[in-house]
C-alpha cells in the first residue's frame, strides 16, 4: 500500500531513479516547485521534511506566505438532478451535504 508523505499539511510525489539509484521527491498540491531526495528511505523522509521547513522559512524570509497545499473547499459543478439526490441521501442519513460527501469522498 502507498501512503504518500505528508507534513505540517503538505504531500509529495516520490520516485525512483534508478540512474542515480536515488529516490526523488517533489511537493504536491501547489505551484512553487520544491524538490528533495534521498538515497534511503529514512534519508528521504529526512529531506522531505526538510523542504518543507525550508520553503516555508524561506517563504516568509522574503515576506510572502507559503502556498498552502489545499484550502478544504472543492467546488463541483454536477446536474441540477443529482444535486437534488445529494441533498435527498445527505439529509436521509440526517447529515448535510457537506458531512455527506466528504464522508463518501473519504471512504473512497
Amino acid at each position: 500500500m502507498n501512503k504518500p508523505l505528508s507534513y505540517k499539511n503538505y504531500s509529495a510525489n516520490v520516485e525512483f531513479d534508478a540512474d542515480d539509484r536515488i529516490f526523488v521527491g517533489h511537493l504536491t498540491g501547489i505551484t512553487d516547485i520544491v524538490s528533495f531526495h534521498g538515497e534511503s528511505v529514512s534519508e528521504l523522509i529526512k529531506a522531505f521534511e526538510s523542504a518543507v521547513d525550508g520553503y516555508i522559512t524561506m517563504s516568509e524570509m522574503h515576506g510572502v506566505k507559503p502556498q498552502k497545499p489545499y484550502s478544504g473547499k472543492l467546488l463541483l459543478r454536477i446536474s441540477p438532478e443529482i444535486h437534488a439526490k445529494v441533498a435527498r441521501v445527505a439529509q436521509a442519513s440526517g447529515k448535510s451535504i457537506n458531512a455527506w460527501v466528504s464522508d463518501v469522498l473519504q471512504a473512497a
